[in-house]
């Protein structure tokens, strides 16, 4: 069963960067389809970015498009996002995923089976 952990959220003013991580054991980070979802105060949890397995491929949602960024580094078996810019509507719980899903990038929670615990994301303006 694979584990995932959230690490790095904190409170940060507007146009200041944070860096996610997520740490990834039981399996690798490579066996799956990786993603970032946040979830703010009474919002449905929303796709912020998403890693595909095999190539490598990246997909983001629009407002995020060109602030942040994902990758992962399979020799430390960790995903990360790049949070540049951040805005206070980025203010959000954000979640690290992982999709059995490899044949194409899902950007619905529901195609993630696995999930961290989620970690605090509050940008002020």
């Amino acid at each position: 069963q694979v584990l995932l952990v959230e690490s790095g959220g904190g409170s940060v003013q507007t146009g200041t960067s944070l860096r996610l991580s997520c740490a990834v054991s039981g399996r690798t980070v490579s066996d799956y389809t990786m993603g970032w979802f946040r979830q703010a105060p009474g919002m449905e949890r929303e796709f912020v970015a998403g890693l595909k397995r095999w190539t490598g491929g990246t997909n983001y949602a629009a407002s995020v498009k060109g602030r942040f960024t994902i990758s992962r580094d399979n020799t430390r078996n960790t995903m990360t996002l790049q949070m540049n810019g951040l805005k206070p509507e980025d203010t959000a719980v954000y979640f690290c995923a992982a999709s059995d899903i490899v044949t194409r990038l899902p950007t619905a929670a529901r195609n993630y089976a696995y999930w961290g615990q989620g970690t605090q994301v509050t940008v002020s303006s």
